[in-house]
């Protein structure tokens, strides 16, 4: 990749033009706003699309939207529980590339997905979730994590929600991205014990213990995102208001942050379970058909080389 991706629509474009066709198997696809996110991915030819759940039901998804269903691959499986299962079975045996949430529970889909046996988690791995959002308002792509997997992220879980968070923004072309950890004051305290652990952190990446990325914090979000903050509040910081990332202390902090961006700040994002064998797209129902189209094109960034 010579230029970095800068928007979503630029990510999708990047797909599109990549000429590789990605297998997505959506469990419990009868959801109209994934059909339709998923219809368009196959007809712009960078996407197979397998749909598991009630055949019947998918077909009068299909009519609704207005999407062909022949132009998907059907399986059809009633049972919610066998539905997931089929799907995770068929991205561990390689019989698909990427695996997509559509009409279940968050909860019932990611306890699948984390089973020991036959899941997608590999022994120790930490899986997390990190997404990049478009905002009209930010001169580039924003990564932020953890917005949807861990509720109070431990100091290792920290360190992981970073790495995977730079391994994302890489793939997007940024090569040294800018990770502020994000909090309420730029100022270190016993009384916010995070702060303790993100001066750390900062430490750790200035050493060479994390790599490939710039981290300082604690920082509040007009010093990670304002360049005027720092001259303002007299902060001198290696992220000056440039972050490429966002990482947050609590599962709480991160998701109303972003879900603040999608209703009040006309924000689209792309976002994936980061941790697992191959790429899981999860997203709220709420969550519209341009942000699903979105994240599958993310999943195929990130499932495939650059």
């Amino acid at each position: 990749m010579k230029e970095s991706i800068r928007s979503l629509e630029e990510l999708a474009d990047y797909v599109r033009s990549s000429r590789r066709r990605t297998r997505i198997a959506v469990a419990c696809a009868e959801d109209p706003n994934t059909i339709a996110s998923i219809g368009k991915a196959v007809n712009d030819g960078f996407v197979e699309g397998i749909l598991i759940g009630s055949g019947l039901k998918i077909k009068e998804v299909c009519k609704i939207e207005k999407v062909d269903s022949a132009i998907f691959r059907i399986i059809d499986i009633r049972d919610e529980m066998e539905s997931v299962s089929e799907s995770i079975r068929m991205v561990r045996e390689d019989e698909a590339d990427v695996l997509m949430k559509g009409l279940v529970g968050t909860d019932k889909f990611l306890k699948a997905v984390l089973d020991k046996e036959k899941g997608l988690l590999p022994e120790k791995a930490i899986m997390s979730y990190v997404c990049a959002v478009q905002l009209p308002r930010y001169h580039k792509l924003l990564f932020i994590s953890d917005t949807a997997v861990l509720p109070y992220p431990d100091f290792n879980q920290k360190i992981a929600m970073i790495n995977y968070s730079v391994a994302m923004a890489q793939r997007f072309g940024i090569e040294k991205p800018k990770v502020a950890l994000i909090s309420a004051t730029e100022k270190v305290s016993d009384n916010i014990p995070h702060t303790l652990e993100y001066a750390e952190l900062s430490k750790m990446a200035e050493r060479g213990q994390i790599k490939n990325c710039i981290i300082d914090g604690p920082l509040d979000i007009f010093l990670a995102c304002d360049p005027q903050a720092s001259v303002i509040k007299g902060v001198s910081s290696s992220i000056a208001g440039d972050a490429d990332v966002l990482i947050f202390p609590s599962l709480e902090s991160a998701n109303s942050f972003y879900k603040g961006l999608m209703l009040f700040a006309e924000g689209e994002l792309a976002g994936l379970i980061q941790g697992t064998i191959k790429p899981v797209i999860v997203m709220s129902r709420s969550e519209s058909a341009a942000s699903k189209y979105y994240c599958i094109a993310l999943s195929c960034l990130m499932g495939g080389e650059r």
